[in-house]
């Protein structure tokens, strides 16, 4: 039970990291509920009260008039780190979660989250749909202090580890680890289920974590909402869904709002929505007009960059109780890392850390409109290791230090189109020694999560964690493609020693397909819908896998659902390595392996 990820982050499950003390004079009825709303892929232009002309945000507009509207916040630049960072207020580098998938983008088991700590405090806690911090037993939110849970699985519905064939509609999400059909689009889902939740728990102080996979492509959207933009003559067809989806968002947050006013609860209640990290698709560059369309907040850079569009996002919090309302901007450095000692601190919850916290608490600064002195890192690395100035942004104020040799101030410069850092030397000097100390500091704590192999279920890892250095097969139309892909190694740790079987397989075990069938199921694309690909046979001849240094072969047939090899493995963390070789010769990696323990050492009980 534990998690957190950004600029630069990681920790583990003990909570004996952190020392949670509650005033016992605090009536826990008098402490704030607290509801956060993440959205994925949402840049700071995708809203209508931040000057976006075309964007239909008519709920989250009237938020931001009653909020405190933070103008200068930063995340990581993709989706897995900021999360990670949020609920543990480390930098992404130390917790563990650099990456989106390839095994970096799973929360070191020794993190304690905000979860962890909310829930010692007596709060109930909730989350609900996009999860991206692991897949597999001991990663999972309800063993990281969420005591209710509904998610999908992977970095987005439809994903290599996520139940197969969803596609944003009627899918099948785990409620608590377990499968459970839906009936409706994703969005309206998970909003439901937080509703639910706060609905059962209006007599208790909650922290509900609704995260959302919209608007992540695929771009997938009800018809209505795609209708409200199709003659849009400035955005592309898939901003049109994009646009279509944020709007789907902002109803359901207005309906979200209601309930919680509905209940008698918005008073004492703190309400944050938020993004992930910049826009995916709301600013697109148009071969066919040779021009950008779409909004921006007229800054550089979009998704996965380390300039402002990339990693500054919109960030609204309102808490009547607590006096921030009145649409008010906070323009002082912020970031997601801050939101944990920040919420802690607002609902009079004292903590410390043994381990490094990159977070400040804020609620000391924000009515005050004073600013921290102090400076942030944010980066994107996207390598099986991190690397030293990859793609990395120092923050101070308004000024940005990228790549360590770009130097912009983005009151004067919002664009950051005029490098000066000639005429900053000092300044630039200063950030640059913070940085080079930050990183000596975090590289530290660099290290590999390894996953846990366990005696009493059916551990599946899936090609989405696989350890290579080139992309892997992430997403289920990647799988139906049937291409090879890298080989590669997962780290994992066998909790006890025994007879192991194990199991590959190219296609998920719910799928119900064989080691070389094909599938012949293609479903044509919509204006509002993506296409769903036939699955294409692979031609097989056989399969491996290696135990540590130790390979092993497997014999494979036509008529297999898989391929199975039964193995004596000593407990204790190693690296399996899982194969199919084609008939062209080529190697590919398994797309799903399945580890159960068969029979286990008497010696080990």
């Amino acid at each position: 039970m534990k998690k957190y990820a950004w600029t630069i982050i990681c920790a583990p499950l003990a909570v004996l990291l952190f020392v949670v003390i509650i005033s016992s004079s605090k009536s826990i009825n008098q402490t704030p509920n607290i509801i956060i709303v993440m959205t994925d892929d949402q840049g700071y232009g995708d809203l209508g009260y931040n000057g976006n002309p075309i964007i239909k945000t008519k709920n989250l507009d009237q938020f931001a008039s009653e909020s405190i509207n933070f103008t200068n916040y930063h995340v990581g630049t993709t989706c897995s780190p900021t999360r990670a960072g949020f609920i543990t207020g480390r930098n992404c580098l130390r917790n563990g979660v650099w990456h989106t998938n390839a095994g970096c983008s799973l929360l070191n088991q020794d993190e304690v989250t905000i979860a962890d700590l909310f829930s010692e405090a007596g709060y109930e806690t909730g989350m609900f749909g996009k999860w991206h911090l692991g897949d597999n037993y001991s990663f999972l939110p309800e063993q990281r202090g969420f005591k209710e849970t509904f998610y999908h699985k992977g970095g987005g519905v439809g994903q290599t580890p996520d139940y197969w064939n969803n596609n944003y509609q009627d899918d099948v999400y785990f409620r608590n680890g377990e499968p459970e059909k839906t009936n409706g689009y994703c969005t309206d889902v998970f909003f439901d289920e937080a509703i639910s939740f706060i609905n059962k728990n209006k007599d208790k102080p909650f922290l509900c974590f609704l995260s959302l996979n919209a608007p992540h492509s695929p771009f997938n959207v009800p018809k209505e909402y795609y209708d409200i933009y199709e003659n849009e003559n400035g955005l592309l067809e898939s901003q049109k869904r994009f646009y279509g989806m944020i709007t789907n968002i902002d109803d359901n947050f207005g309906r979200l709002h209601q309930q919680v006013e509905n209940l008698g609860i918005l008073d004492n209640t703190i309400i944050i929505f938020t993004t992930d990290n910049g826009t995916s698709n709301g600013y697109k560059y148009s071969k066919k007009e040779k021009k950008w369309l779409g909004f921006n907040a007229g800054m550089r850079g979009t998704k996965t960059s380390e300039y402002d569009g990339g990693h500054r996002v919109p960030f609204i919090i309102k808490w009547k109780n607590g006096k921030l309302v009145g649409g008010q901007n906070y323009s002082g450095l912020s970031a997601h890392v801050d939101m944990l000692p920040s919420l802690l601190s607002l609902a009079k919850i004292p903590f410390s850390s043994r381990k490094k916290i990159d977070g400040t608490d804020l609620s000391k600064y924000i009515l005050n409109q004073k600013e921290a002195d102090r400076m942030l890192v944010t980066d994107t690395q996207r390598n099986l290791w991190p690397e030293k100035g990859k793609q990395s942004c120092v923050m101070y104020g308004n000024w940005r230090l990228v790549n360590g040799n770009e130097l912009y101030n983005i009151e004067d410069d919002p664009g950051q189109k005029n490098n000066i850092i000639n005429e900053n030397q000092n300044l630039s000097k200063k950030m640059k020694r913070f940085y080079d100390d930050w990183w000596e500091d975090a590289s530290k704590e660099f290290q590999y999560s390894y996953i846990d192999i366990m005696p009493n279920i059916s551990n599946t890892v899936t090609a989405h964690d696989v350890q290579v250095s080139s992309i892997t097969a992430w997403d289920q139309s990647v799988i139906r493609r049937g291409d090879p892909y890298e080989l590669g190694k997962f780290y994992v740790d066998f909790k006890k020693s025994g007879e192991y079987k194990l199991t590959l397989r190219r296609w998920p075990k719910e799928s119900g397909l064989k080691l070389k069938d094909s599938i012949n199921d293609y479903v044509p694309a919509t204006k509002n819908w993506d296409q769903q690909l036939n699955g294409k046979s692979m031609k097989i001849s056989s399969a491996f896998i290696k135990i540590g240094d130790e390979e092993y072969k497997l014999e494979i047939s036509d008529d297999l659902d898989n391929a199975s090899i039964n193995i004596n493995i000593n407990a204790g963390k190693t690296t399996i390595e899982p194969g199919f070789i084609l008939e062209s010769g080529q190697n590919s990696v398994a797309f799903y392996t399945d580890c159960l323990l068969y029979t286990s050492d008497a010696a080990d009980e």
